[in-house]
């Protein structure tokens, strides 16, 4: 599990289809070391499988392998060489949870409508998220809620239809990838678990006749 809090960006170094997957591989000379074969690491919110590590290249880096649920749904196999990527060990049983509950699986893909300065010329200032959701989220997301951006755990400052803003703060946008990001840009999304476990609870579940339940029933 995650928190959305990013520990570190890294660098994508190449992009490799082979004949079983897609991998990528990730500069990070901050978190390889502490990678061991097989652990998760969330890149930008899509977690993935820490492979053939190399803390003693230079740069260290790590690769991944790409399934292809993970391609059709997240932005990572789109990625070109340089890219930043915003990264996150799991936080630890026992941990205080800073951001909020973030499983690292994707939901969709959003397209970043704006990216502004509140106050324009400031060094520190604040700045303004416009994004577009697909249809089939927007009933995940509510104001004052809670939302993953590219493995940001953010706040929903609003929503109106599939558009909405959230608000960051200056440390976010010099600290993550969101500082490198212009217009039209695809984001990686998962919404609050919480919702979608809440909406299942209340939904009605579907009744299915079978030759067990007439049995059942005397029929």
């Amino acid at each position: 599990m995650f928190t959305g809090l990013i520990e570190t960006t890294g660098t994508l170094l190449a992009v490799t289809p082979t004949a079983g997957a897609t991998r990528i591989t990730i500069a990070s000379p901050t978190l390889t070391a502490r990678l061991n074969t097989g652990d998760s690491i969330a890149v930008n919110g899509v977690c993935l499988t820490a492979l053939s590590i190399e803390p003693n290249a230079f740069p260290p880096r790590f690769s991944a392998d790409l399934a292809a649920e993970t391609i059709a749904r997240t932005t990572l196999s789109q990625l070109r060489p340089d890219t930043i990527v915003n990264l996150e060990l799991p936080t630890p049983a026992g941990s205080p949870l800073g951001g909020h509950v973030v499983q690292g699986h994707v939901d969709g893909t959003a397209t970043l409508i704006s990216l502004t300065p509140i106050t324009p010329n400031v060094p520190d200032t604040d700045w303004r998220l416009h994004i577009q959701l697909p249809d089939a989220l927007t009933r995940y997301v509510v104001p004052q809620g809670s939302i993953t951006i590219e493995g940001i755990s953010l706040t929903v400052a609003s929503i109106q239809g599939n558009d909405v803003e959230v608000a960051i703060i200056p440390h976010t946008y010099a600290a993550t990838s969101l500082h490198t990001l212009a217009p039209g840009a695809p984001l990686n999304i998962e919404v609050d678990v919480l919702g979608k476990y809440a909406e299942r609870r209340h939904s009605p579940e579907k009744f299915t006749l079978t030759e067990q339940y007439l049995i059942a029933n005397g029929y």
